[in-house]
C-alpha cells in the first residue's frame, strides 16, 4: 500500500528541518505569555482593561453582550489556558503541536484587528496613524512578533506537498 504524497502530515515544530533550539525556544515563550495573561483573565483588573478593546471590536463585542465584561474575560481566559495547554501537548504530540500553534496564530490575528477598531491606538498629536500612542498602540504592535512566532511554529508542524521544495 502507497501513501498518497500530496497528504497533510503533522510533526512536532522542533522536530522539523533540525531547529530545535529556536523553535523550542519560541514554543515555551508563547506557553509563559498564553499562562500569564489566561490565569489574569479571571481578575476583574485585567477585565476592566481589556473591556475597550473588547466593546470596539466586531470580531467580539458580542462577547460583552452574552457574557458582561467579567464573563467574557473568563471566556477569553479559559481559551488562552487552552492554547497553552495545546501548545504544551505539542511538544510531544504533532496534531497539538499544529493546533497549539493554530490557535495562537488565531488569537494574534485577532488581536491585531485591535488596530483598525480601538480608539486611540493613532496618536492624533504626531499626525495620527501610522504614529500610534504608547497605549494602547504599542501595547498592541508586540502582537505581530508573537503571530510570526506563532506562524513559525505552525509552518513548521505542517507537512504536506506545498512545502516539499522548500525541505529538499
Amino acid at each position: 500500500m502507497t501513501t498518497p504524497t500530496n497528504q497533510v502530515r503533522f510533526q512536532i515544530a522542533e522536530r522539523s528541518v533540525g531547529s530545535l533550539n529556536v523553535l523550542a525556544l519560541l514554543r515555551w515563550s508563547l506557553v509563559v505569555i498564553f499562562l500569564w495573561f489566561g490565569g489574569m483573565k479571571f481578575t476583574a483588573y485585567e477585565a476592566a482593561g481589556i473591556a475597550p478593546f473588547i466593546e470596539h471590536n466586531p470580531i467580539m463585542s458580542w462577547l460583552h453582550a452574552l457574557f458582561g465584561v467579567q464573563g467574557a474575560s473568563y471566556v477569553i481566559g479559559v481559551i488562552e489556558l487552552t492554547t497553552a495547554a495545546a501548545l504544551v501537548l505539542g511538544a510531544f504530540q504533532p496534531i497539538f503541536s499544529a493546533l497549539g500553534a493554530a490557535m495562537s496564530a488565531a488569537t494574534y490575528l485577532i488581536t491585531l484587528t485591535f488596530f483598525l477598531s480601538t480608539p486611540g491606538v493613532a496618536e492624533t498629536t504626531a499626525g495620527g496613524f501610522p504614529a500610534i500612542s504608547a497605549a494602547p498602540g504599542q501595547f498592541l504592535l508586540k502582537d505581530v512578533v508573537l503571530l510570526a512566532a506563532s506562524l513559525s511554529l505552525l509552518f513548521a508542524s505542517v507537512e504536506g506537498p506545498w512545502l516539499n521544495d522548500q525541505k529538499s
